[in-house]
């Protein structure tokens, strides 16, 4: 799942659900920024929310707020999505 600034309006916990088509480039680029930022912060005890990443130019920021706040451009890549992945 993948909510844009657009979409992220609403809940979060009511769009965990739904089911939304994300660019494949997109999550390897969110896995890739996540990966490398636990190897760097090998000591983390919080679980990130997601990743936020720009669409056009995949530079994206582990997220640890529940309600990340997000520019036009990115997109939110939920941890959930990203532990496919890691584990």
């Amino acid at each position: 799942m993948v909510y844009s600034s657009r979409q992220w309006q609403g809940e979060y916990r009511e769009r965990t659900d739904l089911p939304i088509l994300l660019d494949p480039i997109l999550l390897r680029a969110a896995r890739q920024i996540y990966r490398t930022y636990s190897e760097v912060h090998q000591d983390l005890t919080q679980r990130p929310s997601g990743v936020a990443i720009d669409r056009y130019t995949h530079r994206g920021k582990v997220i640890f707020r529940a309600r990340p706040i997000l520019l036009p451009q990115e997109c939110f890549v939920p941890y959930s999505q990203l532990e496919a992945e890691i584990y």
